[in-house]
């Protein structure tokens, strides 16, 4: 206002005093003392717990929060500082204004917390302090663990998880979602069974909820049964054990299906020749030479359950001669298809014959004459499929392209490590299990080249960024599909045991 005005503005300065016990020149405050005064006068942190004892359980990696409760935290997480700053008495004396962790060695047993407060002293004067709370952890099993460890059989409920196929392709991709979404964290005990897997928990509601969760992602039937253990007839008290078997459908991804007829007429006359192109909790067919595609859930399969006319381990190697597209590309279930006219001949039959197949295919989008691509052979086929029968004057073609082949490009990069990896579930394994060592990682190899082919496979899994991985400067031509580096997560470090063992299920 005195600006505007025209008159002079005196310029408001803030004066100093002196420090009442050192004398040194200072800005005001209620206390007419410095900080360093202050601070050898009052001490905030009085009084407050500095040193306490924490329980901690090695085998789940969790702390005690008396009574009986137990809290799952790493090293240096935010649970950890909350649960650490709880257990401190006394802290709702002062204001608590800033905390983190001070670095300790891992084995030393002991956690450092470092704590500034502030609290109201002489006259209003406002002081902030810092002090370091230090947490001395002493390893104790919590009750579910002491159990196992008195007896690792010692279970109260079990998932029998099954699937009667000839390969573990469905178990590799099921573990994967099994990891990412933490579905076993309550699992005592994993172990590799022949034909699927089994789950120990030790709550029953725990396994409840894990075959929920397989039902979400995959088309299962289940049923449940209980043993009695004990009981005591005083209190009315019984003790059972708790089984859940869990059938998987042997319908998979890229499978060859010839559809029963009155599954085919529920569903709009579609196929009879379907190629099952994703499997969640609903199964995906796609007629392969009209384009159309349906989904059947799993209370519609098991209602009139059918199995597969040839699987994935069937397919045979063909070579594209010529293509001619008759339609444009269409988006169907968000996968692009275009339906072609072919010419193929089998890899197995250079220089032996000259045997030539005239195809439809709907794989128009992604076929070039010259390339590869993996079908069923239906022309030297045998099959005795009773559904087949069925259908009177069906004219079976001689091939089904179901993918294209990389094959000729992955011999480049074989041997070499990938830029990614996966992580595992700790699981015991059985005896048939370690003599088929062999089989299980050729499925594996087959399940890591499906995940950089199918961008749709790995949408719901994590992949790991490999710290191994050291990229080629040498290019030798067009390299095969991979995964692109930004689907990686690089800030978890993996063992090495890690990328050697994943399991879950082949869609």
């Amino acid at each position: 206002m005195a600006g505007e005005a025209g008159l002079f503005a005196v310029q408001q300065t803030i004066g100093s005093v002196l420090c009442c016990k050192c004398g040194i020149p200072m800005a005001p405050n209620a206390a007419n003392m410095c900080v360093k005064c202050l601070c050898s006068e009052v001490d905030i942190t009085e009084g407050l717990q500095k040193q306490l004892t924490i329980m901690h359980c090695p085998d789940c990696e969790s702390y005690l929060q008396p009574p009986r409760t137990w809290l799952k935290a790493q090293l240096e997480s935010k649970e950890l500082l909350t649960f650490c700053i709880k257990r401190l008495k006394n802290l709702n004396k002062v204001k608590l204004v800033h905390a983190e962790f001070v670095w300790t060695e891992p084995h030393s047993k002991r956690i450092k917390v470092k704590l500034k407060v502030q609290k109201e002293v002489l006259h209003g004067a406002i002081l902030e302090q810092s002090y370091v709370a230090e947490y001395v952890v002493q390893d104790h099993l919590c009750e579910s663990c002491a159990r196992v460890q008195a007896n690792p059989d010692q279970w109260v409920a079990s998932v029998q998880l099954r699937q009667h196929v000839p390969h573990r392709r469905t178990f590799f991709f099921l573990e994967q979602l099994i990891l990412k979404h933490g579905a076993a964290a309550n699992a005592i005990r994993i172990k590799q069974m022949d034909e699927g897997i089994d789950f120990f928990f030790s709550n029953r509601s725990h396994a409840v909820k894990f075959v929920e969760f397989i039902g979400k992602v995959a088309p299962i039937r289940s049923r449940s049964d209980k043993q009695l253990v004990s009981h005591d007839s005083k209190s009315n008290v019984h003790n059972y054990k708790h089984t859940f078997s869990v059938e998987i459908s042997p319908i998979c991804r890229e499978d060859l299906i010839c559809l029963p007829p009155k599954v085919a007429v529920s569903l709009g006359n579609l196929g009879p020749l379907v190629i099952c192109t994703k499997v969640t909790n609903a199964i995906a067919l796609l007629d392969p030479f009209t384009l159309r595609y349906c989904f059947l859930d799993a209370d519609q399969y098991w209602r009139t359950s059918f199995r597969s006319l040839l699987t994935s381990r069937q397919l045979v190697e063909y070579v594209v001669l010529d293509i001619e597209n008759v339609s444009t590309e269409v988006n169907v279930a968000g996968s692009k298809y275009m339906l072609a006219y072919a010419q193929v001949a089998r890899v197995s039959d250079f220089g032996r014959n000259d045997t030539i197949f005239s195809i439809r295919t709907h794989l128009g989008h992604i076929l070039n004459p010259g390339d590869y691509a993996l079908g069923y052979d239906l022309y030297a086929a045998n099959s005795n499929d009773m559904e087949i029968e069925k259908y009177k004057g069906l004219e079976l073609p001689e091939a089904i392209l179901i993918k294209k082949s990389y094959e000729e490009k992955r011999q480049r990069k074989r041997g070499k490590p990938r830029a990614w990896k996966l992580k595992s579930l700790e699981m015991d394994v059985d005896d048939r299990g370690r003599a088929e060592e062999d089989k299980k990682n050729s499925e594996y190899e087959q399940f890591l080249r499906d995940l950089e082919e199918n961008p749709d496979l790995r949408f719901n899994i994590s992949l790991y960024r490999n710290r191994e991985y050291q990229p080629s400067e040498m290019t030798d031509g067009e390299d095969g599909p991979s995964v692109p580096l930004e689907e990686l997560l690089a800030d978890l470090d993996l063992d090495e045991g890690d990328g050697d063992g994943d399991d879950g299920m082949d869609e």
